[in-house]
C-alpha cells in the first residue's frame, strides 16, 4: 500500500484554525459503546455510559456530517470497546467520508477481518490498550481475564500487517502504582514494533464525588502515596531521555511535568493561559453512546445536545453548547486525559506546537514486520533484561 500522510492537506487546514482560532474542535472523542469484554480496573466507562443506548449508522453518518461542518478534524472512536460493534467500519467510512481523520482504539477485540476493513474504510491509526510487558499483570488489571495481554499482542502482530508500512499504532499506558516501573519497558517494545507510547496517569474518584470515567478506587490500590512519588519522578525523567535517544514517546514535557503534578497531588499547569480552565467544547468535546455532547468522559450536561440532531451546527456556532459547558468546565480541577492537555499545550505554546508540527510532518516510522510470537519474544527479552538490572542494583 502506498504512503498515506497522517493528516490531508484538508485535516492539516482544518487543525491549523482549531488551534490558532479556538472556534472549531480539533479533536473530538467519540464512545461509540459502553460494552467491553474486559473490566480494567483503571476504567469506569462501561458503568458510567451503561444507560445510554447505541446512536444507529445512519444516525452516526448525520452526525459525522454536523461536525465536519463545525471544523472538527480528529475523532476517536473509543468505547467501552469499540470492535464489539460489527458496523464499526461503517462508522469509520462514515467520518473519513466528510474528511475527518480517524484514530481506532482497542484493548484486544478486534479481529484480522474487522481491521482489514476498517483499512478499507480509509483507517491508518490505532491505539491499543498495554500497560505492561508482564502478561500476569496485565491480565489482572484487565479484570482478572486470562489471556488478555496475549490477546493485545495478537492483534499489535495484524496491524502490523494490515496496516500500510507507515500507519501510526499507539499504545495506550495508563500509569498506576502497579506498573510505574514497566513503562519504560513498554516504550521500549513499541519503538521495537515501530509504534509509540501515549502515557496517562490514571484518574481515580471515590463513592461521594464519583466522575464519568475515573476509576472507583474503593480498596485504595489505585492511588499513588508519597512512598511511590519518588518512583514517578524518576520513571518520567528516564521516559524524556528515552524519548531524546529516539524511542518513541509521543508526550510533550510540558505534558509530562503535569503527569508528575497530577500524581503528586499538586495543581495541573495545563490550563494556565485560559484562566485555568481547560478549553473543552471549544477544541475537544466527548460523545456518549447515545450521541450527546459533554465536555469530556467524566461529565454530563444537565441537557442534551444531540450530535446527530440537524441543529447541532447551530447550537455548537451560537454558543449554546459552550454556555451549558461552562459551570462543568469552571469548576472542574484539572484531568489529564492526554488528548485535552496536549492540544491546549499545542494551541497555547509555541515550543510544542513546533515539536508537534515535527511529528506529523516528519516520516513515521515503520510498522516491524513481526509475527506475534516474535514479539513475545521481544517483550519476554526486555523483560527480562529489565529484571536482571533490578537484581543488580538492589
Amino acid at each position: 500500500m502506498a504512503a498515506l500522510p497522517y493528516f490531508t492537506a484538508r485535516q492539516k487546514l482544518r487543525l491549523v484554525r482549531s488551534l490558532a482560532r479556538r472556534t472549531s474542535p480539533a479533536y473530538v472523542q467519540f464512545y461509540v459503546t459502553a460494552r467491553c469484554h474486559l473490566a480494567c480496573e483503571q476504567c469506569n466507562i462501561v458503568y458510567a455510559d451503561g444507560d445510554a443506548p447505541e446512536l444507529t449508522l445512519d444516525e452516526i453518518r448525520a452526525a459525522a456530517e454536523n461536525l465536519a461542518a463545525i471544523g472538527v478534524c480528529v475523532v476517536l472512536l473509543i468505547g467501552g470497546e469499540p470492535f464489539v460493534r460489527k458496523d464499526l467500519p461503517e462508522i469509520v467510512e462514515a467520518f473519513t467520508r466528510v474528511g475527518i481523520h480517524v484514530r481506532l482504539q482497542t484493548a484486544g477485540l478486534a479481529s484480522r477481518e474487522a481491521l482489514e476493513r476498517c483499512v478499507a474504510a480509509g483507517a491508518h491509526d490505532i491505539s491499543v490498550s498495554l500497560d505492561t510487558l508482564d502478561p500476569a499483570l496485565q491480565d489482572r488489571i484487565n479484570g482478572g481475564f486470562p489471556g488478555s495481554w496475549s490477546r493485545a499482542i495478537d492483534v499489535a502482530a495484524t496491524i502490523n500487517d494490515v496496516f500500510p508500512a507507515n500507519g501510526t499504532a499507539f499504545f495506550g499506558t495508563v500509569l498506576m502504582p502497579s506498573n510505574v516501573s514497566h513503562v519504560p519497558e513498554v516504550l521500549e517494545f513499541a519503538t521495537r514494533l515501530g509504534w509509540s507510547v501515549s502515557l496517562v496517569p490514571v484518574h481515580v474518584s471515590g463513592p461521594t464525588r464519583p466522575r464519568g470515567f475515573r476509576a472507583l478506587d474503593a480498596d485504595g490500590s489505585l492511588a499513588f502515596t508519597p512512598e511511590t512519588h519518588e518512583r514517578v519522578r524518576a520513571v518520567v525523567k528516564d521516559l524524556k531521555a528515552r524519548r531524546r535517544a529516539g524511542q518513541h514517546l509521543y508526550d510533550s514535557d510540558e505534558y509530562l511535568d503535569d503527569v508528575v503534578r497530577f500524581v503528586t497531588g499538586q495543581p495541573v499547569r495545563w490550563r494556565r493561559r485560559n484562566g485555568d480552565v481547560c478549553d473543552a467544547p471549544s477544541l475537544y468535546f466527548a460523545i456518549d453512546p447515545a450521541g450527546r455532547v459533554a465536555p469530556c468522559c467524566d461529565y454530563r450536561l444537565s441537557e442534551a445536545f444531540p450530535v446527530h440532531d440537524e441543529r447541532f451546527p447551530t447550537w455548537f456556532r451560537d454558543g449554546v453548547v459552550h454556555r451549558a459547558s461552562k459551570p462543568l468546565v469552571e469548576a472542574c480541577d484539572g484531568c489529564m486525559y492526554g488528548s485535552y492537555p496536549e492540544i491546549t499545550v499545542t494551541s497555547r505554546f509555541f515550543v510544542p506546537l513546533a515539536r508537534r508540527t515535527l511529528f506529523f510532518q516528519s516520516k513515521r516510522p515503520a510498522l516491524a514486520e513481526l509475527s506475534a510470537d516474535e514479539m513475545r519474544a521481544i517483550a519476554a527479552e526486555i523483560r527480562a533484561r529489565g529484571a536482571a538490572a533490578g537484581r543488580a542494583s538492589s
